[in-house]
């Protein structure tokens, strides 16, 4: 991790450990087991810190596997019993959720649960988000008005927009927001929205930081991305010609999360909780609401982003997170209608 973020985070930092050193008083066994072992589909430079702060406030040494978040899943599924992972943290809702539906994550505590709303967490209880992201309309400033942007994604097959929108069908964010489409709108309606959609000719690129740069450069007015990609280009390029449309109430505005759950195998259930709790404090929250070059939404109620809207005003969809583990449905849709040609 480069110096300049190890720095900027001290103070945050200091606090985290001091409050862990408060909170962990009593509880000195925790720390007397050996290593915690995460599996982490979240990369090193950005999350890699946290664990190293939790064991410099607990004690508690961790291990971590970093990987891509689906193939950490399928791995943890493939060694079954004998994984010796404690506790995994996902990129996506929908990788907790296939592990969720193998019956291979353990119910989280009350007091852990009801610090984050209800539906960016499991309603089973076996997996919580830590932070989130919300699916924007990222748009030109040089061609558009934020009031010329349309306020759902099923205005984007309407005319107007034929050639002018750009989006990533290969992007898993994009595949989790069609599989939300799916859950939430149905199949019928999800394959005739991709059908015109496609018949209204859009820009396609690899991923949202290509869809971002694309609308930068005027190859699209506008594109189905994340909101955070806009910070990261910012950061670089304060004047960027680019703003974010949220989209509230429709599916187009989908809060997705970054979230953790603890394996029913493990032996280290109690420091396992400490580390999730860890995630949700609110130095932590706060760090990556406010530090960080891709802005994440913080889950904790209370704490809020100086430069994000709350997700309250927002009004995401309502949709079972747990449910967007059906991509191989969303991937046999979006290839049938031709999406990855």
């Amino acid at each position: 991790m480069p110096s300049s973020r190890w720095l900027r985070r001290g103070p945050l930092a200091l606090v985290a450990v001091l409050a862990l050193l408060l909170s962990a008083c009593g509880d000195g066994d925790a720390a007397d087991d050996g290593p915690l072992t995460v599996y982490s589909g979240r990369n090193q430079e950005l999350v890699g810190w946290v664990f190293e702060d939790f064991t410099a406030a607990t004690g508690i040494e961790v291990q971590v596997r970093y990987g891509d978040t689906a193939e950490l899943a399928a791995t943890i599924l493939e060694e079954g019993d004998a994984s010796p992972a404690d506790l995994y943290f996902a990129q996506d809702a929908g990788a907790l959720g296939a592990l969720e539906a193998a019956g291979r994550l353990t119910t989280l505590p009350d007091d852990v649960l009801d610090l984050v709303d209800p539906n960016l967490r499991a309603p089973s209880g076996v997996w919580t988000g830590v932070t989130g992201r919300v699916r924007v309309l990222a748009y030109n400033t040089d061609v558009l008005s934020a009031e010329e942007i349309p306020g759902s994604v099923f205005d984007l097959t309407d005319a107007r927009w034929r050639g002018r929108v750009g989006w990533a069908p290969t992007n898993g964010s994009f595949q989790a927001f069609v599989t939300a489409m799916r859950i939430t709108e149905g199949e019928d309606t999800t394959r005739r929205w991709l059908e015109d959609m496609l018949a209204n000719d859009p820009v396609v690129f690899s991923n949202n930081t290509g869809a971002l740069e694309g609308v930068a450069r005027g190859e699209a007015d506008l594109a189905l991305v994340n909101h955070y990609y806009l910070y990261r280009f910012l950061a670089e390029d304060p004047e960027l010609n680019v703003a974010n449309a949220y989209l509230p109430g429709d599916i187009g505005g989908l809060v997705n999360i970054a979230g953790v759950g603890i394996l029913a195998t493990s032996d280290r259930q109690e420091a396992a909780e400490e580390l999730v709790r860890f995630l949700l404090d609110e130095p932590v929250q706060s760090f990556f609401a406010q530090e960080t070059d891709a802005l994440e939404f913080p889950l904790v109620r209370g704490i809020d982003s100086p430069e994000l809207p709350s997700l309250e005003s927002l009004d995401p969809p309502q949709v079972d997170l747990s449910r967007l583990e059906d991509l191989q449905g969303t991937l046999e849709l979006l290839t049938e209608v031709g999406a990855f040609e």
